[in-house]
């Protein structure tokens, strides 16, 4: 770059945002680097606030993805609490929340997600909550308890794993799904199936195809959610996780190219080469299924912040990778890698019943998804099987007895 200062503008804390600034000093940037955060911490991890954070076995200071310390002694300059409230593209300036402003020469946005909120009566009182961030969790973690009564409203990852912690700390717990099955936007009926009956037989109870008209309250204060065939189910916190909208309106007021999502390429650059965009708030390309996709998962969040910061340093753009993701629930781990696009034949390895198989996804003779329960080896050679695009015979893939290594060679 011709400026012997440049300066790095970084909107947003989260995973995406912070490995991206602690990237570009590993890669040897010299410039000047603000990272501007809306929530009171430094990053930290997100995944666990539905899991370990809820159950008391993590706080913000264990989930932190590095020491506060880190960004003074490595010259971040790392604002939290502050939002971006508008971005000029021609002045390169960014105008804060705090009521200053920011001048930049590269621009990063992360500012991820935010849960969708329901728009029906009630949605307001206390105790209906999302759980995107860490005071999301904290006050969660706050309400429920033995003899306490939650209401999961969506039937998703982020739902069944809040079901799970909450049976952990000794509530009741209700899932309430608007679909006929749960996961329906995201797995096979294989994994509904078998993750209905996990949860049933350690308590939660479901509610399918139950539409969510309302919540009740008494004193400010949630006491039940009302469905579309007049019942009334008691809660003492209600959990809304339906899905989350892509923080884009900065870049789409800024006039950036969106599509549920801002556009970027496989380096991570908008339709302005002076901006980025990585995270949950990016729509990317996904040369391996030949399509753009916009993703939420963490190791798309760090691979992003590696194209963002190897484009801003000059370094070579790094292999591309498969996608992949997990989830935790008891003591099950959900491995996924790729995405089931235009699948046309499913094959189960393993029985569901020992609660270690894994459904594989197939367009042809290709694996495009897999779906791993307990199953490391099917997790990793279904991973490698989906980036080299390698046939694989159907008849081994579904026979346990053959290895997945030899189902891979």
């Amino acid at each position: 770059m011709s400026d012997p200062t440049p300066h790095v503008v970084i909107l947003g804390a989260g995973h995406a945002g912070g490995t991206a600034a602690a990237l570009l000093r590993q890669y040897g940037f010299e410039g000047a680097i603000t990272m501007v955060g809306d929530e009171p911490i430094a990053p930290y991890q997100r995944p666990p606030l539905s899991k370990a954070w809820l159950k008391g076995e993590a706080d913000a200071e264990s989930l932190a993805l590095k020491p506060l310390e880190f960004y003074a002694e490595h010259g971040i300059d790392f604002r939290p609490s502050i939002r971006a409230e508008s971005l000029n593209r021609g002045a390169k300036t960014i105008a804060l929340s705090d009521g200053s402003s920011l001048s930049y020469d590269t621009l990063i946005i992360a500012t991820g997600a935010r849960a969708i909120a329901l728009p029906i009566p009630g949605a307001d009182l206390k105790g209906v909550m999302a759980l995107r961030t860490a005071a999301d969790a904290e006050l969660l973690k706050a309400t429920v308890g033995p003899g306490k009564q939650l209401a999961v409203v969506g039937g998703g990852y982020i739902g069944l794993e809040v079901a799970a912690s909450g049976r952990a700390l000794g509530a009741e717990v209700v899932v309430l799904e608007r679909e006929t099955r749960l996961l329906a936007r995201v797995a096979c009926e294989t994994l509904s199936t078998f993750f209905k009956a996990y949860h049933e037989q350690r308590g939660v109870k479901f509610e399918l195809g139950a539409s969510v008209t309302g919540f009740t309250g008494q004193n400010g204060h949630v006491t039940g959610v009302t469905l579309a065939d007049g019942r009334t189910m008691a809660c003492d916190a209600a959990v809304v996780g339906v899905g989350a909208h892509p923080n884009e309106e900065l870049a789409k007021d800024a006039g950036l190219d969106t599509a549920r999502g801002i556009v970027v390429d496989l380096e991570a650059r908008t339709s302005d080469p002076s901006i980025f965009a990585i995270g949950d708030v990016a729509h990317r390309p996904m040369p391996i299924y030949d399509r753009m996709f916009r993703m939420e998962s963490v190791p798309n969040a760090l691979e992003q912040a590696k194209q963002a910061a190897c484009a801003i340093t000059g370094r070579p753009a790094p292999k591309g990778e498969v996608p992949w993701q997990w989830s935790d629930q008891y003591d099950l781990k959900l491995q996924i890698a790729g995405y089931a696009f235009d699948v046309d034949e499913i094959i189960v390895r393993g029985d569901p019943a020992t609660a270690k198989f894994a459904v594989f996804h197939l367009k042809g003779d290709q694996v495009q998804a897999v779906e791993a329960i307990n199953s490391p080896p099917e997790f990793m050679m279904g991973k490698q099987l989906i980036g080299t695009r390698r046939p694989v015979s159907k008849a081994r893939l579904a026979d346990p007895s053959i290895s997945m290594k030899e189902v891979a060679a």
